[in-house]
């Protein structure tokens, strides 16, 4: 039985600026083009909502892992929400599910989230981070992929998918 390809898009919500979210927006089309589903941290602001909204237009399946215990304030447009009632602690939960971690702005939660990401050994793409970010990230795993462009987050999931089939 083969199950969808899941991918992690995390990033800032309030704190995300207009250009973060247009790449998670394109972000989310050409992760649903590729016939994968989108994943988020499911509340309606800033990266969560734009990278839905971009796999939706795009005609793909988008699932919201939510940290309070209802669905109140996720995405409407999602296709799953999952309450969880867990607060931050869904961080985990986001990164498990996630076959490939796309880490698309810099916050705390982001960063929180990446983190796990490299200690569960999962794939971590990150774009539009300052170099600082970008560095940290490196240092904690040399496995840590930038990229510059959507185009380049792609491949690196092309990439990283095909090391995990293996």
């Amino acid at each position: 039985m083969s199950h969808r390809v899941i991918i992690g898009v995390m990033g800032p919500g309030e704190g995300a600026d207009p250009a973060t979210c247009a790449t998670a927006w394109d972000l989310g089309a050409e992760i649903a083009q590729a016939g994968w589903v989108v994943l988020t941290g499911g509340r309606n602001v800033g990266v969560m909502r734009s990278a839905t909204l971009g796999a939706k237009q795009a005609g793909g399946l988008t699932v919201g892992i939510l940290p309070e215990d209802t669905a109140a304030g996720a995405v409407p447009e999602l296709d799953v929400v999952i309450p969880t009632g867990l607060g931050q602690a869904r961080n985990v939960v986001n990164v498990l599910a996630s076959q490939v971690v796309v880490g698309c702005g810099w916050g705390a939660g982001t960063t929180a989230e990446l983190a796990l990401a490299v200690k569960l050994h999962k794939p971590v793409i990150v774009i539009r981070m300052p170099p600082v970010a970008e560095n940290f990230f490196r240092q904690l795993s040399p496995q840590v992929q930038v990229a510059h462009t959507v185009a380049e987050a792609m491949a690196g999931m092309r990439t990283a998918l095909k090391c995990e089939n293996r």
